[in-house]
């Protein structure tokens, strides 16, 4: 760090004024930088009423230049910022191929005239989904159990976003199938993120990263391909 500029802020270049000549504006992708370092640098308390004018004053920006890049940033931004981490969605990978499974109704259903005899085709398929944590790539297994219209998930437990998934499960759920205690502790994952350069995690930070990560483990680009894989299968 430097005294003019303690929070190691990245250079950027304007590319001119505003209309009133007070404050500088940026590139989209610049004024992207600057809003997730707004809430990416880790800043000590006693320091929190000093770092946003410190922002401001390096950057030569006002209040509605940051408003500015908040909306560009929702916008179009691929990643998102969860409590001082960013994380964001890469690419997946389809590790093997459709393994045929098929499911019999119970005999609770028996009974149904719609159900009788009836079987629902399922497969079962092992899957990879990469996620970045403030730029580190974590990859994401995980078992994907389709049948009919719907389909299921079972993580793995190997990498550090994996035993995150676990942990959060392990704490809300008390009967899960596997054994509960050999999840990860809070203190043993947040060492495993500091080993990755990232920095450690209360629980309602690794609460809202599982919870994206659930809702970002299928998009419509694997839906096409497993949809083709079905296809071809039939």
């Amino acid at each position: 760090m430097t005294n003019n500029n303690p929070y190691n802020f990245l250079p950027m270049q304007p590319t001119g004024r505003n209309e009133t000549d007070s404050a500088n504006t940026y590139a989209p992708e610049d004024m992207i930088k600057i809003y997730e370092q707004q809430f990416l640098i880790p800043v000590p308390e006693e320091k929190l009423t000093e770092f946003l004018p410190a922002l401001k004053v390096f950057y030569d920006i006002d209040n509605h230049t940051l408003d500015v890049s908040a909306i560009i940033f929702d916008a179009i931004a691929d990643s998102s910022i969860i409590y001082n981490h960013k994380i964001k969605v890469g690419d997946y990978q389809i590790l093997g191929g459709l393994i045929e499974e098929a499911i019999e109704y119970d005999e609770d259903n028996k009974g149904d005239e719609d159900v009788e005899n009836e079987e629902i085709q399922a497969y079962t398929l092992e899957c990879m989904r990469t996620f970045f944590i403030n730029d580190v790539e974590i990859p994401y297994h995980f078992n994907l159990f389709i049948y009919g219209d719907g389909y299921s998930t079972l993580t793995k437990k190997e990498t550090v976003l994996e035993k995150m998934y676990w942990f959060v499960r392990g704490r809300f759920e008390e009967n899960l199938l596997d054994d509960t205690e050999s999840n990860e502790s809070l203190d043993s994952i947040n060492e495993q993120l500091a080993s990755l350069g990232i920095r450690e995690m209360d629980l309602t930070t690794i609460d809202e990263i599982v919870s994206y990560v659930e809702n970002n483990i299928i998009d419509d680009a694997m839906v096409e391909a497993l949809n083709k894989l079905l296809d071809d299968a039939e």
